[in-house]
C-alpha cells in the first residue's frame, strides 16, 4: 500500500504518520520527490481501512499494491533511484556508464585493458576475481590477489571496480579492499543468504538476471537486497535460457523497458554473457542503448584467443573503441529532445 501525501503537509506531521503507521507493526519507505512525497507501506496491508487514512489531513490518497516487491517498486518511488558507484560515476536517472574489462583477473595485463577501455570512454573496470565456473576443473579466478590487481588499477585510473562476489563468508573481504560495485552473478541470483548479506552493506550491487528468471523472480532477487537496507542496487539483463542454440542465451532486450515501467532501479545490459559470441556482442549493445539501458557491461581483453576464460565472446580495444563511438550516437538519438512539431 502507498500513501501519497499532500504537498501542504509539514515534515513534523509526516514524522507523526510515519510514527502512527510503524507503531501498528508495518514498516515505511519513504519517497521524496520532485513533486510528491510517498509513503510505502509494508506488510500485511489487509489489516489497514484506507479509507481511514484518506481521512487523514495530510494524506492525497491511498493506493494498494498488488506486485510482491515493494522497496523495488516505481509505485513506492516513482523518481529513478542514481546509484553512486565511486569516484563521481553515477548510473541511473539519465546517467549512462559502460562497465568494461576482461571475464577474469589474469595478472599484469589486466592494466593494460583498463587503461585501453578508459581511453574509449567506458568508466568502470569491470573483471572477476573469483569465477563460477560449470565444471568444478575449470579456471576459478584469482581469488584476493586479483582483488589486489583489480584495486591498483582502479586507483591509478580514477575507475570504480565491478566484481563478482560468489559466498556470503567473502563479502567483508570484499569491503576491506575497498570494492566499489559487488556483482551477483546470475547463478547466484537466488542465493538468498548472498542476497541478504550484501544487503546488510551500503555498497553498490550489480544484480544479474537467473538464467532461467522471469522479470517478477528477478526484481525479488533485487527486493533481498534492499529489504536488508542497501538501496543501492542495479538490474543486469545478461539473456536468459531458451530452446534456442545458436547463442550462449537469449537476450531478453524487451525486459530493460519493462524493468523501467515496473522499478525505479537503473538498469544495465550485458550483451557478451547474452550472446556468448564476439560476432554479435557490438549489435546486442546498440539494441540495449536504444532499448533505454542504463549501462553497459562489456568484456574487452588485449588478446581474445588467449583469455583463460570467455574468450570467444571479448571485444578486442579496438572493436570496444568503435562499439562506444556507435553506442554515443543511439545515446544522442534516444535521448535527444523531438518538439512536438517533430514528432
Amino acid at each position: 500500500m502507498i500513501a501519497v501525501v499532500k504537498e501542504t503537509a509539514t515534515q513534523e506531521q509526516l514524522d507523526s504518520f510515519i510514527q502512527w503507521i510503524e507503531g501498528r507493526g508495518f514498516k515505511t519507505n519513504v519517497s521524496q520527490g520532485d513533486n510528491e512525497t510517498i509513503v510505502g507501506i509494508i506488510g500485511d496491508t489487509t489489516q489497514i481501512d484506507p479509507f481511514l487514512l484518506e481521512q487523514m489531513d495530510i494524506i492525497e490518497r491511498v493506493q494498494r499494491v498488488s506486485e510482491p516487491f515493494k522497496k523495488a517498486n516505481r509505485k513506492f518511488h516513482p523518481e529513478d533511484t542514481v546509484v553512486d558507484c565511486g569516484y563521481g560515476v553515477r548510473i541511473g536517472g539519465g546517467n549512462f556508464q559502460v562497465m568494461a574489462g576482461p571475464c577474469s583477473v589474469e595478472g599484469q595485463n589486466l592494466l593494460t585493458i583498463a587503461r585501453a577501455v578508459k581511453e574509449a570512454g567506458a568508466t568502470m573496470l569491470r573483471g572477476g576475481a573469483y569465477k563460477p565456473r560449470t565444471s568444478p576443473y575449470s579456471y576459478q579466478g584469482m581469488g584476493p590477489k586479483g582483488l589486489d590487481l583489480l584495486m591498483e588499477a582502479s586507483a591509478e585510473l580514477h575507475m570504480p571496480v565491478v566484481t563478482e562476489v560468489m559466498d556470503p563468508r567473502d563479502v567483508q573481504l570484499f569491503l576491506d579492499k575497498g570494492v566499489h560495485v559487488m556483482q551477483i552473478g546470475a547463478r547466484n541470483a537466488q542465493n538468498f543468504p548472498l542476497l541478504k548479506e550484501v544487503g546488510r552493506t551500503s555498497t553498490p550491487v550489480l544484480l544479474k538476471r537467473g538464467m532461467s528468471m522471469t522479470i517478477d523472480e528477478f526484481l525479488m532477487a533485487a527486493e533481498y537486497v534492499m529489504s536488508e537496507g542497501n538501496p543501492n542496487v542495479i538490474l543486469c539483463e545478461r539473456g536468459i535460457r531458451t530452446f534456442e542454440t545458436r547463442t550462449r542465451n537469449t537476450f531478453d532486450v524487451n525486459a530493460i523497458p519493462v524493468l523501467h515501467h515496473l522499478s525505479h532501479l537503473p538498469v544495465v545490459g550485458d550483451p557478451s554473457h547474452a550472446t556468448g559470441y564476439t560476432r554479435y556482442v557490438r549489435s546486442a549493445a546498440y539494441a540495449a542503448t536504444a532499448a533505454g539501458a542504463d549501462g553497459l557491461e562489456i568484456e574487452v581483453h588485449d588478446k581474445p584467443s588467449e583469455a583463460w576464460s570467455d574468450g570467444a565472446q571479448a571485444l578486442t580495444p579496438s572493436q570496444f573503441a568503435d562499439a562506444m563511438r556507435r553506442v554515443a550516437l543511439i545515446r544522442q538519438a534516444v535521448t535527444a529532445d523531438i518538439s512536438e512539431e517533430d514528432r
